[in-house]
């Protein structure tokens, strides 16, 4: 690790023993509404994420750290912290969701997270690390990342129970040919594994804001339902970070600068659907985009919102005749293709699917048509429309999509969602993976391990129908996908959440997250990946929040 960290760590152990640590719900988590109209920090992080919740709580052991968060507590919210809560969160449309949603310009249905702890407070909780590639390419010291992984780990991360449908899954995905089974592991390896995931024995979701744990409380602040309206900057031949403007949920102002020093900085992890657009309203983008919507130029930046991609997936609806636990999302099969084989079981209610499907197009001003299943095709009798039914969700992800997009500004409110396109698909490669992956997943269904879940009138065709019989995008569903896997892949595209890009490294920001031609400012979370890592981001975006956080205190 280096002789560097080791003081920093034994302050950590410090703070912790002597009692300056706490539990959640913390004292030093506030209502924005009660920041002053001006106050002063060593670090201003906007956004308490998967990646700044880390960050500050390591920067608190020797800096004065303030987190301006968009969203309200984890604590106390069932449809957040259990996993029965699960479809609840990410189906909620009203006004203060912890899932925000919104539908990309390609027409399919997405969430932004807006709550303390980030995507980890909202997702299926997998807990995987990335490739050793993926570390190499970054240029991350292999001691640390262990130490930052293991300091994650140590916290929230559990190894699930793997009950009926996750171990049928598993085995399943052997006898599909996903081979070897690895068991359980948290590293990146070709075959079938069980990984970790956040959620305990009891079904508790613990996420990131949980990692607010290890934080020196004298030294930290987070302001809740507080959006940053625009990072300030000190002009120059090089234009230096000097603190934010954000507003709380009454719609006041407040000014949080930086204290005078040369290590004080402004990190921004918002996400990388909040990071690029926030650069953007603050002054940092394409010409155009900054023109369009009259921003003052700090600096001509035209890579900020490009090479944008969300890794999709494509799934089958497999009705068991078996009861299922609620699982999410436990075991992974890793093909030497380029997919990832995943799944969860939970009760699903198509009418109330449908349902959800024509009011998120409403309220977008978006129409919608619904698939009908063809009276061809054999539906279980214990399957209908009316009541849930007892399911599992087969999926299947991309390693590398070849697809890119961007998200440009609609308009300066950083509340809201701008327009983000993924072009699902543009790239014809990405179908002839998720075809591959269909593959797969249909010697699953077929296999021996399956088969005391199986109705025995089902084919492959008849979970494809049900798939396609609630909507998932605005796209029309045609019949002839259920024959035409290209067209199936593409009329049944979904979001896995795990996006990247927008602020890549080498393009946006430099190899320890600067950003490239502005001093004191810097960008940490998944928009400066060029790949999502492992099979689940969330770990990596821990683990580069702690692992920047030692980096930058050593700087100090």
């Amino acid at each position: 690790m280096g002789f560097l960290i080791v003081p920093v760590l034994i302050g950590v152990f410090f703070l912790t023993d002597f009692g300056f640590a706490e539990k959640a719900p913390y004292s030093f988590v506030r209502e924005g509404t009660s920041a002053a109209p001006r106050e002063y920090y060593d670090y201003i992080i906007v956004g308490g994420g998967t990646a700044g919740v880390p960050l500050a709580a390591t920067l608190s052991a020797a800096a004065k750290v303030l987190i301006v968060e968009r969203g309200g507590q984890p604590y106390g919210n069932p449809s957040v912290t259990t996993i029965e809560g699960f479809g609840q969160v990410v189906t909620d449309l009203s006004p203060t969701s912890p899932a925000q949603r919104f539908i990309t310009a390609d027409g399919v249905f997405n969430n932004r997270p807006r709550i303390l702890g980030g995507g980890s407070a909202v997702n299926g909780g997998f807990y995987t690390r990335a490739e050793p590639e993926f570390i190499s390419r970054l240029g991350l010291d292999p001691q640390l990342v262990e130490a930052s992984y293991r300091w994650v780990e140590d916290k929230i991360v559990f190894r699930p129970l793997v009950r009926q449908w996750q171990s049928a899954f598993r085995g399943g995905l052997v006898e599909a040919g996903v081979v070897p089974d690895r068991g359980f592991t948290y590293e990146h390896l070709i075959g079938t594994k069980v990984g970790g995931t956040i959620f305990d024995e009891n079904g508790t979701r613990h996420s990131a804001a949980d990692l607010l744990e290890y934080a020196n409380s004298n030294n930290i602040v987070v302001y809740l339902n507080s959006t940053v309206q625009r990072i300030m900057f000190r002009p120059g031949v090089k234009p230096r970070a000097i603190g934010v403007v954000f507003k709380d949920s009454a719609g006041a102002l407040h000014e949080a600068i930086l204290n005078n020093g040369s290590s004080n900085e402004v990190i921004v992890s918002s996400g990388t659907l909040g990071s690029p657009p926030l650069l953007m309203m603050s002054g940092i983008g394409p010409l155009r985009q900054l023109q369009a919507q009259k921003i003052p130029i700090v600096l001509r930046q035209p890579f900020v919102g490009q090479n944008m991609v969300d890794n999709p997936f494509n799934e089958v609806t497999f009705p068991s005749r078996r009861k299922l636990e609620i699982s999410l999302l436990e075991v992974v099969g890793i093909a030497n293709t380029t997919n990832y084989l995943e799944s969860i079981s939970l009760p699903l209610n198509l009418s109330a699917l449908r349902e959800l499907g024509l009011e998120i197009a409403r309220i977008n001003n978006k129409s919608l048509t619904l698939f009908e299943i063809p009276s061809n095709i054999s539906v279980p009798d214990g399957v209908n429309f009316t009541t849930p039914f007892e399911a599992g969700q087969l999926l299947e992800t991309f390693r590398k999509p070849f697809s890119k997009g961007y998200i440009e500004l609609e308009n300066r409110d950083p509340d809201r969602t701008q327009r983000v396109t993924f072009n699902y698909f543009k790239d014809r490669r990405d179908i002839a993976t998720c075809v591959e992956g269909l593959k797969i997943i249909e010697r699953v269904t077929e296999s021996n391990s399956l088969s005391s879940f199986r109705y025995p009138s089902t084919t492959f065709m008849t979970y494809q129908a049900l798939t396609l019989a609630y909507p998932t995008n605005l796209n029309f569903r045609r019949t002839s996908s259920l024959y035409n896997r290209d067209e199936f892949c593409v009329d049944s595209v979904r979001t896995t959440w795990n996006y990247h890009g927008g602020c890549q490294v080498g393009r946006v920001v430099d190899r320890n997250y600067r950003v490239i031609g502005v001093d004191d400012l810097r960008v940490i979370d998944a928009s400066t990946f060029d790949q999502s890592p492992g099979t689940n981001p969330q770990a990596t975006i821990m683990m580069l929040g702690r692992y920047m956080g030692e980096k930058i205190l050593q700087e100090r």
